[in-house]
């Protein structure tokens, strides 16, 4: 909840409404010598909003180049599109936005974002927001054309784009300081054509902090000392139970919030959880009097706003994405006073052999995912190489298998 609330207050919500009015006008096919393709629904909601426009390839060539060049500013840019669009001030355009809040329409991201609507109208556009407690549902609904966009975490973006749902992999980015060079370079118009794919685009990705293993006996703090353990995996993410089923334990299959109160409840020993879970899910109640919080990020985790493409052409979800990127500092100054609000008591410190046994079986983890299809090859090449320029004695550096 805390992790939404950042997001929403971080993200240059201007950026996004500001950007969505001139949506419709955007193109998203091929030039021809007339004029543009456009989707159908692109072209009635032009039609609707300015009647005789005609977007010829000129103007196209004009609004991408526009849209990618990065020493105007965002506002600069939109103004520029707008005028280049002959966007009328009649009609507001119409969006719907879907919310994922575990605590639903009282939580801290729907109230945050509603109260953005004044300044939405003001910028032409309508936009009808929906809160979910069910992540599940969000993403059916995106599917079904029921949200025009929605705000779901890393492993569930998977579902739209492989290759940022392979933001979250396993043991992929050591630390915040890695995450932070992957989304600067995920922002940048260079990595454009890799997030759009089958009618979707991310329009925009967000950290979450690393995600660590909560555990209710201090002496699990191996991977060896896990088996026989009852671990929560999610019910959507296959590489967490492959992995408890490797180390002998048992994996019991469970959603985001179920999970942390099976932890609390004893029905689990092991939970894999942000550290800004901690106070809001009271996850204290889990470890007890004998638990704590292995000192090892599992992997780093991320928040993703998805569109669908005929509603956000890839061209205005570059700004958006260029938006999220700018508050990275003001989002991980948040998540970072969360974490702090873990007691040093509960840090459980592993030894650095064990370290390289966990870094050793996530590697085979992403290997295997990678070539069954579940992870893109082309996203953990580009975090390998993250790796390695923060840290070039790594021995992938000089063998890489990724």
């Amino acid at each position: 909840m805390h992790m939404l609330k950042t997001l929403t207050s971080a993200v240059s919500v201007t950026a996004l409404t500001c950007v969505v009015t001139v949506a419709a006008l955007v193109t998203t096919g091929t030039a021809s010598a007339e004029s543009v393709e456009m989707s159908a629904a692109q072209r009635a909601e032009l039609a609707k909003v300015a009647p005789g426009l005609n977007i010829t390839a000129q103007m196209a060539k004009d609004l991408r180049a526009t849209a990618y060049d990065q020493s105007l500013s965002i506002d600069e840019r939109v103004a520029a599109i707008r005028r280049i669009a002959g966007y009328p001030s009649g009609e507001a355009i119409k969006r719907t936005v879907c919310i994922w809040d575990i605590v639903g329409r009282s939580g801290p991201v729907f109230t945050a974002a509603q109260d953005q609507k004044v300044r939405m109208l003001k910028y032409g556009v309508d936009v009808t927001m929906i809160p979910y407690t069910s992540e599940s549902i969000v993403v059916d609904d995106l599917k079904a054309g029921v949200c025009d966009a929605a705000l779901i975490s890393g492993l569930r973006a998977r579902l739209f784009n492989r290759f940022t749902g392979t933001v979250d992999a396993v043991g992929a980015l050591p630390s915040a300081a890695h995450m932070r060079i992957l989304l600067q370079v995920l922002a940048s118009p260079k990595s454009a054509d890799k997030m759009a794919d089958n009618n979707y685009v991310v329009m925009g990705i967000a950290p979450a902090g690393g995600a660590y293993i909560f555990v209710n006996d201090r002496s699990i703090t191996s991977l060896s000392k896990a088996a026989g353990k009852k671990v929560a995996v999610l019910d959507y993410d296959p590489t967490q139970a492959r992995m408890v089923a490797q180390v002998g334990a048992t994996p019991i299959s469970s959603d985001i919030v179920s999970a942390p109160n099976k932890f609390n409840n004893g029905v689990v020993d092991v939970l894999a959880a942000p550290l800004i879970a901690y106070e809001p899910l009271e996850l204290y109640k889990g470890m007890g009097n004998n638990g704590g919080v292995i000192n090892y990020p599992l992997a780093q985790i991320s928040m993703q706003l998805i569109g669908r493409s005929d509603k956000f052409p890839n061209e205005i979800a570059q700004l958006v994405r260029e938006a999220f990127y700018e508050g990275y500092d003001q989002i991980m100054t948040r998540i970072n006073a969360e974490a702090a609000k873990v007691p040093a008591k509960w840090w459980i410190e592993i030894p650095e052999e064990d370290k390289s046994e966990y870094e050793q079986m996530m590697m085979e983890a992403r290997i295997q995912l990678r070539d069954e299809g579940y992870y893109d090859g082309e996203m953990l090449t580009l975090q390998r190489k993250i790796r390695c320029k923060l840290d070039q004695a790594r021995a992938e550096c000089s063998n890489p298998k990724e």
